[in-house]
């Protein structure tokens, strides 16, 4: 009997294969279905913030269906709003766009000739790499305007079916959560309330938490570069706070923005450093101040996990993937930390360091 079960024992390379197999398929279907998963993603993250505000309608004896109308009509002119103001605003930009190029190669003429004197370079060749790297910005331009626009374009439809899905989600609530119960059986139903009910709760503490974070940052930002007299201040401000929602590397592409600006707009160079003075203040008040009081999630995830994450999803997904990284990151890791057997990489996620690393060390030393 034991000879036939030895013959069973599937070799660790065989299982290993399998599972990076299965890890590669797995990964090329998201990658291919991302026109379908993230509207889907992002419909879930809405329902859930806007559950509350649906159940309020209910509490003042409004029928479901209305209900979730009324709040989906109330966010749909919110964002509408929004969205019309930052279009007239980038309209403006686009408009002195070509201006900000002549007078960016200018500065950067300036530069480069007194480079050439100094490293004793011929002005020719600078002059021709400078009108090629000129030609070169132009049209790179204008190839990712017209990228964009088709990008926005393919995208269009998806966001057109996200308030369908929010709609859906919010209604057909109690059928979702019954299917997950009868799903993982009635033996595990305590424990799949509490990941149900806990992830809610992050959710949507995350990103109601998030939103305020976001207008906050924005009226500093905006309000630091109208100081300063810097150009396109709100829009750049509103900007840099969205960017700001991207850990890490949304804040360097948030404060070179109005550097750059700061630059060509105005007489001297000493206003991009005070731009990258006043949003280093901005960031070490967001840090220290704003997140921990008001986005206050209790799924905390440490550093090296939120870069890999962030580039991970950006290169699966685009620029949304970069924006719900972390949700989905903490979300993870909140299933995670209630499955016993999944405990360990829950406390991977995490940002707890243990007790006992520090003591090997003090007993090294």
């Amino acid at each position: 009997m034991a000879i036939m079960e030895d013959r069973h024992i599937i070799p660790f390379y065989v299982r290993i294969s399998i599972f990076i197999t299965g890890i590669y398929f797995f990964v090329y279907i998201l990658f291919i279905a991302q026109g379908i998963i993230i509207p889907i993603i992002f419909s879930i993250f809405f329902a859930i913030v806007l559950n509350p505000i649906v159940n309020l309608f209910v509490k003042f004896k409004f029928n479901r269906v209305i209900a979730i109308a009324l709040t989906l009509i109330l966010a749909i002119i919110f964002i509408a709003t929004l969205g019309t103001f930052l279009v007239s605003q980038a309209s403006r930009f686009s408009e002195s766009w070509p201006v900000l190029v002549e007078k960016f190669t200018e500065y950067l003429n300036q530069s480069i000739s007194w480079a050439s004197d100094y490293f004793n370079i011929k002005p020719q060749k600078v002059v021709e790499w400078v009108a090629s790297t000129k030609n070169e910005f132009i049209q790179l331009s204008g190839s990712s305007v017209g990228k964009t626009l088709l990008n926005i374009g393919s995208g269009l439809f998806a966001l057109l079916l996200i308030p369908v899905y929010v709609f859906m989600i919010l209604f057909y609530q109690p059928l979702l959560l019954d299917f997950f119960h009868k799903l993982f059986g009635t033996g595990n139903r305590i424990k799949l309330n509490e990941i149900i009910s806990q992830t809610k709760i992050v959710v949507q503490r995350y990103l109601t938490g998030l939103f305020i974070e976001t207008i906050i940052v924005a009226i500093l930002n905006s309000g630091a570069l109208l100081i300063l007299g810097i150009e396109y201040a709100i829009l750049l401000g509103i900007i840099g706070s969205l960017l700001n929602l991207i850990p890490y590397i949304g804040g360097l592409v948030a404060v070179a923005m109005p550097m750059m600006i700061a630059v060509v707009t105005k007489s001297t160079a000493w206003y991009a450093l005070y731009v990258l003075v006043l949003y280093y203040i901005i960031q070490l008040i967001d840090n220290n101040y704003i997140v921990p009081k008001i986005v206050a999630s209790k799924v905390k995830i440490n550093a090296l996990v939120s870069i890999i994450a962030v580039i991970s999803f950006g290169v699966l997904w685009g620029i949304p993937g970069m924006f719900i990284s972390i949700p989905l990151t903490a979300i993870l890791k909140l299933i995670f930390d209630r499955i016993e057997s999944l405990k360990p990489w829950g406390f991977l996620l995490g940002d707890t360091m243990p007790t006992t690393t520090k003591l090997i060390f003090r007993k090294k030393a």
